[in-house]
């Protein structure tokens, strides 16, 4: 019988490490969800009428604030426009969600399914399909039609979560879990806001804040460990994922129902100082995450930086 060396009581232990960490960060998060979950259908109050003179969506937000369009609008007008552009990101929540949980289904596949690490993961899977059926619900009650992504943007994310490494899924994970965590941390406190949009966005903050804690760790874990070739797509489908969220953002379908003009709307929006601080400040603390465990290098970054999120 070969003897164990020292050098190979070591190799296990690096090797069961990270393991062993993942199963108490795992072990935590599923504490925090059995403490802290909810259920919208009885949680919010969805019978009530919306407020007179109350926001959808905090109006420094609405991607159209301090534009000289946005100048010439009256109130009420300014107002519709945040119901709409509310709708319009509850959507892309909901299409980004469903795309979260078939990475993490892909994710968990070949694990062990009785680890605390797959649990969790079936755990966020759960939250994700109620807060899913939650925005929807939000989106009848607004009054408003959903807005889906662009047809090339929702095929074209076909491809790239069929490609994504384990890597890319938790960076997808993150990319659609904090900036729209940010936005909403504004919003739920916010008193000038609709209740039922307050109640909405507090349920999803408190809940995503462990999905955001698990797929960090993940995505750490994976990035000190991913061979070279998967560091290298991870950067660039990171990249193009940032530039087709942001693109997906707020649907320019927004602008004809409240009566603006579409191609003016949109050129203003672009255009605007204010609405790419508003987008680098909601992407800063995932942005300065995802640099520092070197996801933000070479042609990625600069994908990043074409989509209005990376300064």
């Amino acid at each position: 019988m070969t003897p164990v060396t020292e050098r190979d009581v070591q190799m296990l232990h690096d090797a069961l490490g990270p393991l062993k960490d993942r199963e108490q960060v795992a072990a935590r998060l599923l504490e925090s969800s059995a403490e802290h979950s909810f259920d919208p259908d009885t949680e919010l109050d969805w019978a009530a009428p919306a407020e007179d003179d109350k926001w959808f969506w905090p109006p420094e937000l609405v991607s159209l604030y301090d534009t000289p369009l946005w100048r010439t609008m009256s109130e009420d007008q300014r107002m519709d426009l945040s119901r709409h552009e509310a709708a319009s990101i509850a959507s892309l929540g909901i299409w980004l969600e469903i795309i979260l949980m078939q990475l993490l289904a892909r994710h968990i596949y070949d694990k062990p399914v009785t680890s605390n690490h797959v649990r969790y993961a079936l755990t966020e899977i759960a939250d994700e399909c109620r807060h899913s059926m939650m925005f929807a619900r939000m989106i009848q009650s607004l009054g408003t039609p959903a807005y889906p992504v662009p047809g090339l943007h929702h095929n074209l994310a076909r491809v790239l979560k069929t490609i994504s490494t384990t890597p890319g899924s938790f960076a997808v994970t993150l990319l659609g879990e904090e900036i729209l965590d940010w936005m909403q941390r504004l919003t739920f406190p916010d008193e000038r806001v609709q209740p039922l949009v307050r109640g909405v966005t507090r349920i999803h903050v408190i809940e995503e804040a462990r999905h955001v804690r698990y797929a960090r760790e993940e995505l750490r874990r994976q990035m000190a460990t991913a061979p070279r070739w998967e560091r290298e797509l991870t950067r660039l489908n990171s990249g193009e994922s940032a530039r087709i969220f942001a693109s997906c953002l707020i649907n320019p379908q927004v602008y004809e129902n409240v009566g603006l003009n579409r191609r003016e709307a949109v050129t203003q929006v672009r255009a605007s100082g204010h609405r790419r601080e508003v987008l680098q400040s909601g992407a800063t603390r995932l942005t300065d995450f995802l640099d520092d465990i070197g996801i933000l290098q070479g042609p990625g970054r600069r994908l990043w930086r074409s989509s209005g999120l990376l300064a």
